[in-house]
């Protein structure tokens, strides 16, 4: 079948100067997806060098080392590190040091991100966090993704191992954030391993339990006690981190129950719901739902207005700005589009004390 790889940032006119880089995979490839948060090597190599005009042209060396050897191919199709004939196998399955690729089995020829190297796009993490992690459903199939990481003393400058490697997670059948052939993501929280520190890599592998067929990511990541920051990525160097779980331990203070509220109101193209997450002594995580009415829309803007004392410190899936208390946020590059009915989300923390709200939330589309 058909893998498309879409070009999410790109206006119509730069899809078709790459409309090239469409593949055909073997019959048997039939879903896809890696790590999105923490980032896997192909994602973050794919965004660190897509250029406006849909050229792939990395800054980081190791994904441009990548690109040397095996050309954009793989990167237009980072989500297709997979093996058709892999029925939840691992050790004995998929050689020592092809590890990240899937072995050489798959599609594409993604051997290129095997390689031993400290200088590829880094996620800072901190050890024993409860993070979400997001894992990209570009198709959308039942299965478990089953989660390891390197143990203590790991160099990544030698080729991954399975015996590196420690199992500390595993999850099935998660939630997504929306439907496939996008960039949606299936997410789930769990709790990163205890007393780790340096750089590491972080392996998961889905396991469909509707086929033989499983998939296969490499996230590099550092112990430093980050918050999901990710370096080594585009000219600048540094990414904005997506949500990261908010503090829970007994000094943050108790929690506030996640409300919702009712759609606000918008110019007849589209309306926001504002649901609240998680509140915590000193800041609050919140997550708004954009809906397009009963015609599509091309863009969206939505602003509302914070309590005075609280400032949105963060944001993700969309653009922030702000004046005073009074905060904006545009569609990203690539959740502008909404068919009719359709929805998309973003999500903020912010700092300041009381709950979690916002007022006059309003919905616009050019």
């Amino acid at each position: 079948m058909k893998i498309l790889r879409r070009l999410t940032v790109l206006s119509a006119a730069a899809l078709l100067t790459t409309a090239l880089a469409v593949v055909i995979a073997p019959a048997g490839a039939q879903a896809h997806g890696v790590a999105m948060f923490p980032g896997s090597r192909t994602w973050l190599c794919y965004k660190d060098g897509l250029r406006e005009n849909g050229q792939i042209i990395p800054f980081n060396p190791a994904c441009a080392a990548a690109v040397a050897q095996s050309g954009t191919t793989p990167l237009y199709n980072w989500f297709a590190v997979l093996r058709s004939d892999a029925g939840g196998r691992t050790t004995g399955f998929i050689p020592d040091g092809q590890i990240c690729s899937g072995g050489t089995g798959g599609p594409f020829d993604f051997t290129a991100y095997n390689a031993a190297r400290t200088d590829w796009p880094v996620t800072h993490l901190t050890s024993g966090a409860n993070i979400q992690f997001q894992y990209s459903n570009w198709a959308a199939h039942p299965g478990a993704f089953n989660l390891y990481i390197t143990r203590d003393g790991f160099n990544p400058a030698n080729p991954l191992a399975w015996s590196d490697l420690v199992p500390f997670a595993s999850v099935t059948n998660p939630p997504a954030s929306g439907g496939p052939g996008a960039l949606n993501y299936y997410f789930w929280n769990a709790q990163l391993p205890a007393g780790k520190t340096g750089r590491h890599i972080l392996y998961i592998q889905w396991v469909r339990s509707d086929s033989q067929e499983n998939f296969f990511s490499c996230s590099d990541v550092v112990f430093d006690g980050g918050n999901g920051e990710v370096t080594g990525i585009g000219s600048g160097g540094t990414q904005t981190p997506p949500p990261t779980q908010p503090p829970t331990s007994p000094s943050s203070g108790p929690t506030q129950p996640p409300v919702t509220t009712t759609p606000a109101p918008g110019n007849g193209a589209c309306t926001a719901t504002y649901r609240s997450v998680n509140a915590w002594n000193g800041g609050f995580q919140g997550e708004i739902t954009v809906k397009a009415g009963t015609t599509a829309v091309n863009g969206w803007t939505v602003s509302w207005v914070n309590p005075v004392g609280q400032t949105i410190t963060q944001v993700w899936n969309g653009t922030h700005s702000s004046v005073s208390t009074n905060s904006t946020v545009r569609n990203a590059t690539w959740n502008g589009s909404l068919a009719a009915n359709g929805t998309t989300t973003f999500g903020f923390i912010g700092s300041g004390s009381g709950t979690s709200s916002v007022t006059g939330l309003a919905c616009s589309s050019p």
